[in-house]
């Protein structure tokens, strides 16, 4: 899941990244919205995580342009104000939920997999391809009823083929997902990933690789 993260209070930005980074999450992190609004350009995000109260181009007009373009991207925004009318006016604009500062973080955690989990396809809770299951929420991946060790990126992948339920993702979209905008594009990360994850996931082999269009979880 790859998430962008917009917020001008540098401390509670990266506060918020490296927390969910450690919930094996790809954050990028914008401190004002001409910041996010050159991010949203060129990455795809499953989540954004807007504060309302922007320098540069205010929330509001950040999330207008996400509704605008029918971005897949899903908009959690946050802010100091919490009156009802704070929170329908947030969601009137487009945003898909609202969380008022303070918050816990694992309620934020818990909004963003949520609205993750809300693509223009609904998605099921658990994941399932034959006797290979995944469930986000909980972080847990199991075989055959034995679960397995992952690494939050090899998670994250496994949660990417499985969620294409059958169809082939390409290399540069898996970079794209799970890793950040920092990731070289050149890197080695996503084969040597893919290599340790079928590793981990044994015989008989669940990731194939389909020619010319990336990996596959499940037969044509």
């Amino acid at each position: 899941m790859r998430v962008l993260v917009v917020e001008d209070f540098e401390i509670l930005a990266r506060t918020i990244g490296t927390g969910l980074r450690r919930e094996g999450m790809a954050v990028d992190v914008a401190g004002d919205g001409p910041g996010a609004l050159e991010r949203l350009a060129v990455n795809r995000y499953d989540v954004v995580v807007l504060d309302r109260d922007l320098p540069g181009v205010h929330g509001d007009e950040v999330c207008r342009r996400i509704v605008g373009r029918h971005s897949h991207s899903r908009v959690l925004m946050l802010t100091a104000a919490s009156t009802v009318r704070d929170r329908v006016e947030g969601l009137d604009i487009g945003a898909d939920d609202y969380l008022p500062k303070p918050f816990e973080f694992a309620e934020l955690v818990a909004r963003i997999r949520a609205l993750a989990r809300r693509p223009a396809t609904a998605l099921p809770p658990v994941l399932v391809s034959g006797d290979l299951s995944v469930d986000p929420a909980k972080r847990v991946a199991s075989r055959a009823g034995r679960r397995l060790g992952l690494s939050p990126k090899e998670f994250a992948v496994l949660e990417c083929l499985l969620a294409a339920q059958g169809r082939p993702v390409s290399a540069e979209d898996l970079l794209e997902r799970v890793w950040d905008e920092a990731a070289d594009p050149f890197t080695t990360a996503v084969k040597t990933t893919v290599k340790r994850l079928r590793a981990k996931l044994g015989d008989p082999p669940v990731i194939h690789t389909v020619r010319e269009a990336g990996y596959r979880i499940g037969q044509p």
